[in-house]
């Protein structure tokens, strides 16, 4: 069987595929390279996910402290969250981690986790702020006139109309996080940024071993995406 073959300059398209392949088996078959991947993924997906979680929390406090009628909280609020937005999350893992804990024998991976959920947990705030904000005051208000309790009001008419408002841009945080989670390599913690970097160094082949780990994090996105999306079918009832 003649087989044509594409030429692309110098280069032809069996060549091109052959030279994927020897990068792939180079950078992830050898050495068992994959095991390295999945363990710097394993550690990336715990410092977002459990960051995330307690950002929520940190976020939904500093919001309940933002929209308070006390000044003090208010303006408390508004300090915290302005220095944590304005401050590069590089640079505040950085602070936490050879100021704040420099003397303590604190995990570096439970020291990201902190600075992650401080800076995200900012940002969440304003974003749970804008929701509630969102929301007509007027609804509020006349299921207390139908004897709704504020906490009952609250729950059934303010939080989930918020919760819709909130969920395209608490999407694109979650998605944010994930991707700043790939300068902890800083701080020493093999992540799945610096293990695909140390992959490239030692065989030679940096710009398939990054290329490869930025796959992995698109995957991430389209799953954070993906679970997203279910949030908002309707549920089937027979």
């Amino acid at each position: 069987m003649n087989l044509y073959v594409l030429k692309t300059g110098d280069l032809s398209l069996v060549e091109f595929v052959n030279s994927v392949a020897n990068s792939f088996d180079k950078n992830i078959i050898d050495n068992n390279g994959w095991l390295v991947i999945l363990k710097g993924l394993e550690i990336t997906l715990f410092i977002s996910i459990t960051a995330l979680l307690a950002g929520t929390i940190i976020g939904a406090l500093l919001c309940s402290m933002r929209i308070s009628k006390v000044g003090a909280l208010k303006i408390s609020a508004k300090i915290v969250i302005a220095f944590l937005r304005g401050s590069p999350v590089l640079l505040l893992l950085m602070v936490f981690y050879y100021v704040v804990f420099a003397n303590s024998r604190f995990d570096a991976v439970f020291i990201a986790i902190i600075a992650f959920a401080l800076n995200s947990g900012a940002h969440i705030a304003e974003i749970m702020r804008s929701a509630l904000s969102a929301v007509d005051v007027r609804q509020l208000e006349a299921a207390r006139m139908l004897g709704f309790s504020k906490i009952r009001a609250f729950m059934a008419i303010t939080l989930p109309q918020a919760t819709r408002i909130a969920k395209p841009v608490y999407q694109s945080a979650t998605i944010n996080l994930v991707q700043w989670t790939s300068v902890v390599g800083y701080v020493s913690i093999t992540d799945l940024t610096r293990t695909v970097n140390n992959i490239g160094a030692r065989t030679g082949d940096p710009f398939f071993a990054l290329f490869f780990g930025i796959l992995i994090y698109l995957a991430i996105s389209y799953m954070v995406n993906f679970i997203f999306s279910l949030q908002g079918r309707k549920k089937i009832t027979l």
